[in-house]
């Protein structure tokens, strides 16, 4: 992490995590470089209730990229937090959970490094740290799980290859993002690879927001359950994860006195 001086009129960014999308899981930190902002670059997935919370003369510029849809150019993304900082800007480059965790956040520091800018990291809560409380688990338990993975379902080349012989071991617990889609590949690996069919997959949506949805279903029925549930929103996987019964009902419960 790169720590700057006071202000001083130069442009500046801040890459800035904003959470899973409850505003009020936002970092005291991320609070207090949001309200300063002049410019807010945001995801796609940026809840409202958290660009609400920008200084009030903030420009909000959604620069969002959809998997397998329309999508800002990274380049772009890239060019235009430049811009706006070598013209005395402070820029939040406002990213979907923590920026460290698939947020291309590398490219983005590589580029504004480059035209001698400052910069410096927020962390925010991934959406595996809320989607796991959502369903009332541990991402890691003595006597189950020693280590977790985190994935991607698909990367730039299309859906992500992963160590399947690894995953499909008793036992073992990952993370998916963005594994809707590649959801009938991912089982099909898993299968091939010795994976045991009843393995318990959960999948939450909207995780830690008033609509957040929980799919408790199994490596064998992951597709057809998924596909019937007709999730349109952000969803993350948990492959050898089942909610507790106590989470399932707190959700169901908050919903019915939403």
């Amino acid at each position: 992490m790169q720590f700057t001086h006071s202000y001083d009129g130069t442009g500046h960014v801040d890459f800035v995590g904003a959470g899973p999308g409850d505003p009020e899981l936002l970092t005291l930190k991320a609070l207090k470089v949001f309200a300063r902002a002049d410019v807010v670059l945001h995801d796609r997935l940026i809840s409202a209730e958290v660009l609400e919370l920008a200084g009030k003369t903030a420009v909000l510029v959604d620069v969002g990229k959809a998997g397998f849809g329309p999508s800002w150019k990274q380049e772009d993304i890239d060019a235009l937090l430049v811009d706006y900082a070598l013209k005395g800007q402070r820029v939040v480059r406002l990213k979907s959970g923590d920026p460290t965790v698939f947020g291309r956040l590398d490219e983005e520091i590589e580029a504004v490094e480059a035209a001698g800018i400052t910069w410096q990291i927020v962390p925010g809560i991934t959406a595996a740290s809320a989607a796991v409380a959502g369903i009332g688990q541990s991402l890691t338990r003595r006597g189950r799980n020693s280590s977790v993975r985190i994935l991607t379902g698909h990367d730039m080349k299309g859906f992500a290859d992963h160590d399947w012989t690894a995953l499909a071991r008793a036992g073992s617990v990952a993370a998916i993002y963005m594994g809707k889609k590649s959801a009938r590949f991912i089982q099909g690996r898993l299968i091939m690879h010795g994976a045991d069919r009843d393995t318990p997959v959960t999948l939450v949506e909207n995780a830690s927001r008033p609509d957040q949805r929980i799919l408790a279903t199994n490596l064998d029925q992951l597709p057809n359950d998924l596909a019937a549930a007709e999730m349109d929103g952000p969803a993350l996987t948990f492959y050898g994860l089942a909610p507790r019964q106590a989470a399932q009902a707190l959700t169901e419960f908050k919903k019915e006195h939403a």
